[in-house]
């Protein structure tokens, strides 16, 4: 995982897209997609990993790397109207989604 060497901190999502939105899904959570980018405007961010299930193609992860949890606090608080914008226009593309939990590096 070198492209996001320097993480300590890890939020995990996972998502079930609606049925025919699974390219369009890719496409805005994707690591460079619309949420990268708008992550990337926060100090502390490292990158994102977008996984498909491969039992069954309509189930994702997201992985959002950050320094430090307080990074990713402070920046959700900061840019909390924005995250909540998007979040509502991506919500068309999927059925499902949950936190699934934050990690902390041990390495």
């Amino acid at each position: 995982m070198s492209t996001n060497a320097g993480w300590r901190y890890a939020v995990v999502w996972e998502f079930w897209v609606r049925p025919g939105s699974e390219s369009q899904f890719e496409e805005v959570y994707g690591s460079e997609g619309e949420w990268s980018r708008f992550f990337r405007t926060g100090p502390g961010y490292v990158g994102t990993e977008l996984m498909r299930d491969q039992n069954n193609h309509r189930r994702y992860l997201t992985i959002d790397f950050w320094r430090s949890p307080e990074d990713y606090e402070s920046f959700r608080q900061q840019q909390a109207a924005e995250y909540q914008r998007i979040d509502q226009k991506s919500e068309q593309m999927t059925e499902h989604e949950r936190e699934f939990g934050a990690f902390a590096s041990i390495g």
